[in-house]
Order: C-alpha cells, then structure tokens, then sequence
C-alpha cells in the first residue's frame, strides 16, 4: 500500500499503517506550522528524538524534509 505525504510515495505493508502514517503527518504539519516542539528544546532536539524511535516516522520526516 502506498500513500502520498508531500509529494513523497510512503509505502506501508500493513493497512493500519496507513491511518498510523496519516496521523503522523498530521501531527508534523501542526508542528511545523506553530513551530511548537515542546516538551523538546529545540526542533533538532525533536528531530534526533524522534530519529531514534524508527519505522514510519523516519519516513514522514524524510517526506516533510525534516531529516
């Protein structure tokens, strides 16, 4: 399955990834747009954070040129 996130195809194996991707890109979008990355100090902060965590969120952040 594949779903579109700024232009960038994010391909996902299971269906209920999808709704997990869409909810993701939701929450990076509100970010971005308040630059609101609280409880981190700094979006790099956030960033690295959330690098680490893997799977679809590093997918996301590519699609949104964050890493």
């Amino acid at each position: 399955m594949e779903l579109q996130i700024n232009g960038t195809t994010i391909r996902v194996e299971v269906k209920s990834d999808l709704a997990v991707a869409r909810r993701i890109s939701a929450h990076m979008e509100r970010r971005i747009r308040e630059d609101d990355w609280l409880p981190y100090k700094t979006k790099q902060d956030a960033l690295n954070a959330w690098k680490k965590l893997g799977g679809i969120r590093v997918d996301v952040l590519q699609a949104y040129g964050l890493i």
